[in-house]
């Protein structure tokens, strides 16, 4: 068995009110940007870092990034989650954070701010960290 983690987050929990809804629409978004759902239940669904439950109070005003390997991948990722019960927050273009950032923005159906972006042409050392258990 192995799994695939990030750099500073070991995971991010959002609490929603809707699971299906919410399954939609992040499968969608997901899928765009190259990523699949790796955990499923009646209660809860996971991709890499994000888990995703109807345990609680609905998370709100949450704003979370998922990169993107290049502008088209930001362009599907908009279109995914406007087709997918997700409402426009800021259609794909270039942001003056800094040259070459390009992005788009949706509402989740909670009404987090979630975002694909696309940072510019760069070479990576890995496309993730890979941990595999002890034992």
């Amino acid at each position: 068995m192995e799994y695939h983690a990030g750099r500073l987050f070991d995971h991010v929990h959002l609490r929603v009110r809707d699971l299906e809804a919410s399954k939609r629409f992040y499968r969608a978004v997901l899928e765009a940007v190259g990523l699949g759902l790796t955990f499923e239940s009646q209660s809860a669904f996971a991709a890499d870092e994000l888990y995703v439950s109807d345990d609680g109070e609905p998370t709100s005003g949450l704003h979370i990034a998922f990169q993107a390997a290049d502008r088209e991948t930001v362009q599907r990722f908009h279109e995914a989650a406007l087709a997918s019960g997700g409402r426009d927050n800021g259609r794909p273009g270039e942001r003056d954070y800094h040259p070459g950032y390009y992005s788009a923005y949706a509402h989740d159906p909670d009404g987090n701010n979630v975002e694909a972006v696309f940072h510019g042409p760069a070479r990576r050392s890995a496309v993730s960290v890979v941990m595999v258990p002890a034992g």
